[in-house]
């Protein structure tokens, strides 16, 4: 069944919270998306801007 699927984090607003803190801070939530932060910023560091 579509959409019978529930969340205690989307619940709770657990989930909009982190997505608000990172649109505000602009840190990645995901330990994806800060690892991606992280070596875009350790490439820009060694390599410089392209």
């Amino acid at each position: 069944m579509r959409g019978s699927s529930f969340s205690l984090k989307r619940f709770l607003g657990i989930t909009a919270a982190k997505q608000q803190f990172a649109l505000q801070t602009g840190i990645p939530a995901t330990k994806s998306g800060l690892e991606r932060k992280i070596g875009g910023s350790v490439i820009k560091a060694l390599f410089g801007k392209k």
